[in-house]
């Protein structure tokens, strides 16, 4: 995880992402780890064969103030709930979208 946010605790058990839609559609990865990247790569922790995102796209990261994603620097950018950010909290429901791949955000109550 990134020096300017710091864990506080373990990873809430529950969270999830889910692919809506294209090849990958319902796969679901449990959110089981502080930093967890996402991305065309082998540096990835969920590698996708979509060729709209990049080697590493973008991370979901846990911290104190909860569940966010970063952008990584991608070529197609990221967004939530479509409004393009570098960095955000997410929340349960939340819809990210990275090139053409689209994710739902499940979290624990």
């Amino acid at each position: 995880m990134p020096e300017e946010r710091k864990p506080m605790g373990p990873v809430p058990e529950g969270g999830t992402i889910r692919v809506l839609g294209g090849f990958f559609d319902g796969l679901e990865v449990f959110l089981d780890r502080e930093w967890f990247v996402i991305g065309l790569g082998r540096e990835a922790d969920l590698i996708l064969a979509e060729p709209t995102i990049s080697r590493t796209h973008a991370a979901i990261g846990f911290d104190r103030d909860g569940f966010f994603v970063r952008d990584l620097g991608s070529t197609n950018g990221s967004m939530v709930n479509g409004q393009p950010r570098l960095e955000f909290s997410v929340g349960n429901g939340d819809e990210l979208q990275m090139g053409k791949l689209r994710l739902r955000v499940s979290l624990p109550g």
